[in-house]
């Protein structure tokens, strides 16, 4: 009995709508990102809500600033959660679903809530046909980066839909826009013209070396471990230009020129470089010499979020110890660790692994960054998603003033 009376006072799909002030089909998009919980009301056809998770999500949108202040200090997300030595996708621990599942299976899940097993994304012929001439027009010193935001601006020119921001459309730009930024790179090696998962043709993209099952799995795990890892900074410029209601092409346009940095995205090339080097010398103790001695720190050690390892870095490496290929370069990254955690408590992040991989793929330094920038793509989209459905231009903090106060001359 009492069963029944709570059922009677949950609210339906249209009463959620009217009180969030959004759209039924916005109410779904919140259950997906777990603000919102639904069930199946006894002989009802739709879902049922919970009157008090509704009022929350209510009163936690009047909290909101509505003018300038430091709203960046706080953003409330449902799709990442980093504790001590974990992080989780969704409430899901984000190692587990990469042992599990590729790296197309968890962006669609994150995205969407529903896991598809086999899902694979495929790029628009005519949209993948200008990427190219647009990433072939570039010269030979662009960079990986340089590459891939050609690359979505080109692909951008071709979808009248790309302003329609609605969670159908933006899902399936999302699906045929990171297979557009794999595709339109030159290709270095060879891939079977048929291959429809996604990691082969990337690995194809930066390597002469042929992959192997193992090799082909190990790129998978790197590509699913970095999906998302909460606000980084080019997740931050994503989140801004989301809140400007920018296209899904622009959003990651704008996280692709915050991750060129050489602290951000680019991190995997400076640790590929020394584990280069320590399998020239033969050692890990005078390259990290060479580095503290120029005042450098150790690429590849240490993440302000983890006191321990980072585990995407253990995970990695778990797969990569299976490769015999990728021996030295682990070993190397190891000595590293080890020779550095004598004197300073650091470990490994995923940076080093990432290198570890490069390296014994035998792939150029920057490679580390593509394949960064192509799995990230996923998490700015998820971030984008959940952005669009905030109030607009929310991202926008007061700057405090420190010039000259007026009133001045005019020069």
């Amino acid at each position: 009995m009492n069963d029944q009376r709570a059922e009677g006072r949950r609210l339906t799909t249209r009463e959620v709508a009217e009180r969030l002030g959004v759209k039924p089909e916005t109410v779904y998009a919140y259950v997906s990102r777990g603000q919102l919980s639904s069930r199946r009301g006894a002989g009802s056809k739709g879902s049922t809500f919970d009157p008090e998770e509704v009022d929350a999500l209510v009163r936690k949108g009047r909290r909101e600033p509505a003018r300038g202040g430091d709203v960046t200090q706080q953003i409330d997300t449902g799709i990442t959660l980093i504790e001590k030595d974990r992080y989780y996708f969704r409430g899901v621990d984000a190692v587990q679903l990469a042992r599990r599942h590729g790296y197309e299976e968890i962006a669609d899940w994150l995205w969407t809530g529903v896991l598809q097993p086999g899902i694979r994304f495929t790029a628009p012929e005519e949209t993948l046909a200008v990427a190219r001439r647009a990433v072939a027009s570039l010269p030979g010193t662009a960079g990986p980066t340089d590459r891939l935001r050609v690359a979505a601006v080109a692909a951008a020119t071709c979808d009248p839909l790309r302003f329609d921001l609605s969670p159908d459309t933006v899902l399936g730009t999302a699906r045929g826009l990171i297979p557009t930024l794999v595709d339109a790179l030159p290709t270095v090696g060879r891939c079977r013209a048929d291959e429809r998962r996604l990691a082969p043709r990337l690995w194809s993209r930066l390597t002469e070396r042929r992959a192997d099952a193992t090799s082909i799995r190990a790129l998978d795990t790197a590509l699913a471990l970095l999906i998302d890892h909460d606000l980084a900074a080019s997740t931050l410029a994503v989140r801004v230009a989301a809140s400007a209601h920018s296209h899904p092409y622009a959003v990651v346009s704008a996280g692709l020129g915050a991750l060129e940095g050489p602290l951000h995205g680019a991190a995997s090339g400076l640790a590929h470089r020394m584990l280069t080097e320590v399998m020239e010398r033969g050692s890990a103790a005078p390259v990290v010499a060479d580095h503290l001695r120029a005042g450098r720190r150790i690429p590849g050690l240490g993440h302000r979020l983890y006191p321990g390892q980072d585990p995407r870095a253990e995970a990695l490496f778990e797969v990569l110890e299976e490769l015999p290929a990728a021996h030295d370069a682990v070993n190397a990254a190891r000595e590293v660790a080890a020779t550095t955690a004598r004197h300073a408590d650091l470990h490994a992040n995923v940076d080093l692994a990432l290198a570890a991989l490069s390296v014994a793929a035998r792939m150029p330094a920057e490679a580390g960054e593509t394949i960064f920038a192509v799995a990230r793509t996923a998490g700015w989209i998820a971030h984008a998603i959940e952005e669009y459905e905030e109030r607009p231009l929310r991202m926008r903090p007061s700057g405090r003033y420190t010039g000259p106060r007026p009133p001045r001359p005019v020069p």
